[in-house]
């Protein structure tokens, strides 16, 4: 009898059998509210009707057209709509199926469009498993143990993490850019430098977003030297973050964008933005794959992209985002454990932290297991396990983000007692 890999560890103990919005039921028809949306995919909530109807209507014209082979419609129009909401000038688009493919198909394409060689990447970044990701990925030992050796040429930079340095943001941002211009000087040259590779929020690193003068900074620098600022927006990309995209609170435009997750709302379909000047560098025969661009993932992303627009779903991640950190932080207020309340939109971290300011995973655990057994689906994150993060769909509402805080606060508690 074959089974799953043992590897394969459960968050929550439940066994789906269908979803609904911002619930899932499970095989007793038990209600869970889920703040997972399935690691931030299922942006318009579990079976949004329009995005069913699409999909449903795909499936029984063209379930697949390999779009080096033919071309269809959903990938032409989904092309066009995507212009629309990318920032100015990232006119060019390749599509591929996962978070990890998108990453390392800007991975190559920065090191053919620049002919350099060196990346650098931040502190507690996540950027996927496939070999090329996990080298630039460093939330956590799991991802690069027992693999090695990983891909050369990666340099890793420190973070503006505030809180873990327990300084303020505008020192960490000082002391993050002054190691940056250090590792320049000491470890890659910029004229080996490719690309900086940057979340506008660290997801698997602890949901801590970036400052946007840190992302100023980046940008000046990739000015000045002439390498590509990559923005990893396959979490905070399409409203998640209470604007369309992560990195829009800065000002600043990066030279490559990377979507993933929410972009056709649990449907695999990933893509990689940037100007022709740029894409047109990419070397021939390097892009491709046999599932990219897939026509019901297509339509799928077409009718995410309508619901977003129409349903307002960008400006109700602000508005619930902000009403649901306001009472998470009440949470923490009563909770001394839980050290940091933080994040932007619907992308939010609880940071549990003990007495003695170290890493408290175990309560962390106890928490999001216990919120498991009333009803809340959370997930951990963070190299020591210890923040707990909330990612609801797009559709929360205010009742059930004001359940959410009830049932997190009785969550807490518990765990809180042992």
């Amino acid at each position: 009898m074959a089974e799953l890999s043992p590897i394969l560890k459960q968050a929550t103990p439940v066994v789906a059998a269908r979803g609904e919005g911002a619930y899932i039921y499970d095989e007793d028809d038990r209600r869970y509210l889920d703040f997972t949306a399935g690691i931030g995919v299922t942006s318009t909530g579990h079976c949004h009707p329009r995005v069913v109807a699409a999909a449903r209507e795909q499936v029984g014209t063209l379930v697949h057209g390999q779009y080096t082979t033919v071309m269809h419609r959903p990938l032409l129009r989904l092309t066009e709509r995507l212009g629309e909401v990318l920032p100015a000038g990232l006119d060019r688009l390749f599509y591929v199926n996962s978070g990890s493919e998108a990453v390392e198909a800007a991975l190559r394409l920065a090191r053919q469009a620049t002919g350099r060689q060196n990346v650098i990447v931040f502190q507690g970044s996540f950027h996927g498993r496939t070999m090329g990701a996990a080298s630039l990925t460093t939330s956590g030992v799991k991802i690069r143990a027992g693999i090695g050796p990983l891909m050369p040429g990666v340099v890793v930079s420190p973070f503006p993490y505030a809180y873990r340095l327990g300084v303020s943001e505008a020192d960490a941002v000082a002391y993050a850019l002054r190691e940056l211009d250090y590792l320049f000087a000491t470890v890659t040259s910029p004229r080996d430098t490719a690309a900086v590779f940057i979340e506008p929020v660290l997801g698997e690193g602890g949901y801590v977003p970036v400052p946007s003068a840190f992302l100023q900074g980046l940008r000046e620098r990739a000015d000045r030297h002439g390498f590509l600022l990559v923005a990893d927006e396959v979490q905070t990309g399409f409203g998640r973050t209470g604007t369309f995209w992560g990195h829009e609170p800065s000002g600043i435009r990066p030279d490559v964008v990377i979507t993933a997750k929410g972009l056709a709302s649990g449907f695999p379909l990933s893509a990689i933005a940037a100007p022709a000047a740029i894409m047109e560098k990419a070397w021939p025969g390097s892009q491709g794959g046999t599932y990219g661009g897939n026509a019901v993932s297509c339509a799928a992303a077409l009718a995410t992209l309508d619901v977003i627009q129409e349903e307002g779903l960008v400006e109700n991640a602000a508005r619930m985002g902000e009403r649901l950190r306001l009472g998470l932080e009440k949470v923490a207020e009563a909770n001394p454990v839980i050290g940091d309340v933080r994040g932007r939109g619907l992308m939010l971290g609880n940071e549990f932290t003990a007495a003695d300011g170290s890493p408290d995973g175990a309560t962390a655990l106890r928490a999001q297991q216990a919120a498991a057994r009333h009803g809340l689906l959370l997930l951990t994150c963070a190299p020591e396990g210890n923040v707990v993060r909330m990612i609801p769909p797009l559709i929360v509402d205010g009742d059930q983000v004001d359940s959410a805080v009830s049932l997190w606060a009785a969550a807490v508690e518990e765990a809180v007692a042992g």
